[in-house]
């Protein structure tokens, strides 16, 4: 691993060496300076230090022949068979990438009797469906799954793998990313790719207030999570090229620790994100009481209810209603915020909505930077208004 390497001959002050790391990782160990758990790689020490008393020693770099890595792959999440709207999206952002660096584009559809629902996939635009149909896949359970996911990864070498961030995708990502010891880009918002096939994998950071971009330049494949509602779904073709290929795996490597004894079906629930229409209440809000004026506008549009953190925080709202980083993602047709601000934790959960109408009394609010109409008011005034016109009507 990378880290710092401490030159004890070159030290002369070992009371001055320690200050110098505003993490306490440098520690005197009976009058020998070492670098503990804590360090950040920071420089500080390199930087600051006596001349070659700390040096920084790289990894040495691994050589990868990307050349035998080749295709965009899509792991397939789904239910019993019915495809989660997030794979489609994959898809269409998995053609995108592909056409850049002229690859195929693959999906892989791991369950039980499955095989008739993969044709799905190829009037989508996929090349070919790898399924692994077997009755120890009914449930998921974590190893077995893994086992599959690493197969096809083995035989196919896809350069990149593209997962849906949904509980099942962010407990098995992981873990497969782990079996190739290459790295793993959560929560992606933007997805690109360069010439030489390296993934352009860029994402918020530090609470949003930065987005990273990450490049896995000498590890094979390159596996990214993608949030529902991220990217667009391709339209349906009635005709297609693709092919579907069975795949089998010995019978060991379903072998589990997990033994699936009840499933109980969550009760289906309200779900802003397949909302078309959307009122987020914000700190603009002044008391709880006050939601129903909020409540009242989405029941004449026929609109969802959302809210931001603060309201969260304040306990006046549902969590599973909280649209952001810390929330869900959402694309409306319309989403109207009323005294919201425009965090950018906030906006990266509803960039793409087809029409952003912001309220707020505060002319220089970020939330006016990215919506399409606005008003400069105070909601108390303006929504009331508002329904008025909208009751007229």
């Amino acid at each position: 691993m990378a880290g710092i390497i401490v030159n004890q001959g070159r030290i002369t002050d070992i009371e001055g060496a320690i200050k110098l790391c505003p993490f306490n990782a440098i520690e005197d160990n009976n009058g020998v300076v070492e670098i503990n758990a804590a360090c950040k790689l920071c420089m500080i020490c390199v930087k600051k230090g006596p001349e070659g008393a700390f040096v920084f020693q790289e990894d040495e770099k691994i050589e990868i022949d990307k050349s035998k890595w080749t295709g965009v792959a899509v792991y397939v999440d789904h239910l019993e068979g019915e495809i989660h709207p997030v794979t489609l999206e994959l898809i269409g952002k998995a053609k995108e990438l592909a056409a850049k660096i002229n690859h195929p584009v693959y999906a892989v559809f791991i369950g039980k009797e499955v095989k008739d629902k993969a044709e799905e996939l190829l009037h989508y635009g996929v090349d070919e469906v790898f399924v692994y149909d077997n009755p120890e896949l009914k449930d998921f359970r974590i190893e077995p799954y893994t086992a599959a996911f690493e197969d096809f990864i083995e035989k196919v070498q896809p350069s990149i793998v593209l997962v849906g961030a949904t509980t099942l995708g962010r407990s098995l990502a992981p873990r497969v990313a782990a079996r190739f010891k290459t790295g793993l880009t959560a929560d992606c918002t933007i997805l690109d790719v360069k010439e030489n096939t390296d993934l352009v994998q860029i994402r918020p950071a530090f609470g949003g207030n930065i987005m990273a971009q990450i490049i896995t330049p000498n590890h094979r494949p390159q596996f990214a999570t993608v949030r529902y509602k991220i990217f667009n779904a391709p339209e349906k073709i009635d005709t297609f090229d693709g092919k579907i290929t069975l795949c089998e795996l010995p019978q060991e490597r379903f072998e589990s620790k997990i033994n699936v004894l009840k499933i109980k079906q969550k009760e289906l629930e309200e779900n802003i994100s397949d909302a078309e229409v959307i009122i987020v209440a914000g700190r603009g809000i002044k008391k709880e009481k006050d939601l129903e004026m909020i409540n009242e506008l989405a029941h004449a549009l026929g609109a969802q209810v959302a809210v931001t953190r603060p309201l969260i925080e304040a306990g006046w709202g549902d969590p599973r209603k909280q649209i952001g980083l810390s929330g869900r993602t959402v694309r409306p047709k319309l989403i109207i915020t009323c005294g919201v601000s425009g965090a950018v934790q906030f906006k990266a959960g509803m960039l793409n909505s087809e029409y952003i109408f912001a309220i707020n009394e505060d002319p220089s609010a970020p939330i006016f930077d990215v919506a399409h109409y606005g008003i400069v008011g105070d909601i108390y005034e303006v929504i009331p208004s508002l329904l008025e016109k909208i009751k007229s009507i």
